[in-house]
């Protein structure tokens, strides 16, 4: 007999950052002294046997979403995936179905331990080890990433611990703060830092003109920057003006961080309006929906670049061949990274790569991870239980 789900448990808990403030732009930044609250989201999946799915992320309006659809949930097969996949799409249609990315991954999880395998085995695991980039946190004004030399001087660290890229998160805030020559200037001193090391720039739709992200465009086109990430705001969901970008640089577009859906990642690249596509799975409506993507793009010849780090992520990058890649995000020399501390044996930090560059995939049943769940428990907010 098929396992059947019994109960769906969501946990709602809080973590601080030290050492960690936010500046008029809505961007995290080093801010020494400070401390900041951030909440997460638990999904566990539970089934008439043994069997447990897990996954711990998403944010509010994920989980807000994932409750109109949990009841549908009990009493199916967990291993039906793609049958719920489809389901939940339908059902949470007038939204962008973050919604399903929580809990399809706690699916994946669940499957790989009835299965006894590792979720990059089951999608046919391309690699082992991912090589990873440095993303960093955005600017600050509080002697961190203060000047373009301190982001060289960080570039240049990275590249000595063996990171293969690096991208730089820039200035944002009030107009006083979002200087297009200061940006301009940041991408040259990275540049002629750090030779050899792959660059991008992600200023998160901070600039406000078309004018602004062209001439930032043209500073990476002067230092062969790998990508031009997210520039203007359009908040990164146009595909005429990122065609319309794209026809005036030579650095390659990365674009659909912002837009959901299979349906809409494939138009943006039909209309040319990206050079690389992103993917994330709690974003992108689970490993299902990434993976989707991830073969869509591959179709047109195209590269799938995963958004932030994570076991699920590294999954994914682990089980396509179209990913360069991995983001180790948000890095900065002076604080720790925005992942949160419920791991037993596994973590996402600055120093968390090898000497070549790398991390590993995990390759126990499932996402291969423990949670802290005394952790999670300890710092609980709230939750709903499904049965």
């Amino acid at each position: 007999m098929p396992p059947e789900i019994t109960r769906i448990e969501t946990t709602e808990f809080s973590y601080t950052l030290s050492d960690v403030g936010s500046d008029p732009g809505f961007n995290l930044v080093y801010d020494p002294g400070e401390t900041t609250e951030r909440r997460l989201f638990s999904i566990r999946v539970h089934t008439d046997g043994d069997l447990t799915g897990e996954f711990v992320g998403g944010n509010s309006p994920a989980f807000a979403q994932f409750h109109e659809v949990a009841d549908y949930l009990i009493g199916k097969n967990p291993l039906r995936r793609e049958r719920h996949w489809s389901e939940m799409k339908r059902a949470l249609r007038k939204y962008d179905r973050m919604g399903i990315g929580p809990v399809d991954i706690a699916l994946w999880d669940l499957a790989g331990k009835h299965y006894g395998a590792s979720i990059a085995e089951l999608l046919g695991q391309y690699r082992e080890r991912l090589p990873a980039y440095a993303s960093t946190y955005h600017a600050d004004d509080n002697g961190g990433l203060d000047s373009p030399e301190a982001y060289a001087d960080f570039a240049e660290e990275c590249q000595e611990m063996g990171y293969g890229g690096f991208k730089i998160h820039g200035w944002g805030g009030s107009d006083a703060r979002r200087d297009i020559d200061r940006e301009i200037e940041t991408v040259r001193a990275v540049g002629q830092r750090v030779p050899g090391m792959d660059l991008m720039i992600d200023p998160a739709c901070e600039y406000e003109t078309f004018a602004d992200a062209l001439k930032v465009g043209r500073a990476c086109d002067e230092q062969e920057f790998l990508w031009y990430e997210d520039p203007f705001r359009d908040g990164g969901i146009s595909q005429h003006a990122h065609r319309k970008l794209r026809q005036q640089l030579d650095t390659p577009i990365l674009q659909t961080e912002h837009v959901r859906g299979l349906e809409s990642h494939t138009d943006f690249v039909d209309r040319e309006a990206t050079d690389f596509v992103r993917a994330d799975p709690e974003y992108d409506a689970g490993i299902t929906g990434a993976m989707k993507i991830a073969h869509m793009a591959e179709g047109h010849g195209l590269d799938v670049e995963i958004h932030s780090p994570g076991p699920a992520q590294r999954h994914c990058m682990a089980g396509m061949r179209n990913a360069n890649y991995y983001e180790m995000a948000l890095v900065h020399p002076d604080c720790q990274n925005t992942a949160p501390p419920i791991y037993e044996e596994y973590e996402d930090q600055l120093d968390s790569i090898d000497s070549e560059g790398t991390v590993a995939v995990p390759d126990g049943p499932g996402l291969g991870i423990e949670y802290d769940w005394e952790f999670i428990d300890e710092h609980k907010t709230g939750g709903r239980t499904y049965e």
